[in-house]
């Protein structure tokens, strides 16, 4: 985060604990990243996400990819 973010009203980061079909949002703060990629998702268009490994996705395709991934392991 810079000085423009506090200006322009972004609160950060938030913590998140993702639930089934919901998540909850434990410390505010306008955006999680993705886990994969690491770029930010806006809360209010977090769509993807693991309940297992509480992490964020930023399109269905990482989702599916990362899901892909441990199952090979």
């Amino acid at each position: 985060m810079n000085r423009f973010d506090k200006i322009f009203g972004l609160k950060g980061e938030a913590k998140v604990r993702y639930l089934d079909g919901e998540f909850q949002v434990i410390e505010q703060g306008d955006f999680v990243r993705c886990a994969v990629t690491g770029q930010t998702i806006p809360l209010t268009e977090l769509r993807y996400w693991s309940v297992e490994l509480q992490e964020a996705y930023a399109t269905a395709e990482i989702s599916f990819n990362r899901y892909q991934s441990l199952r090979r392991d």
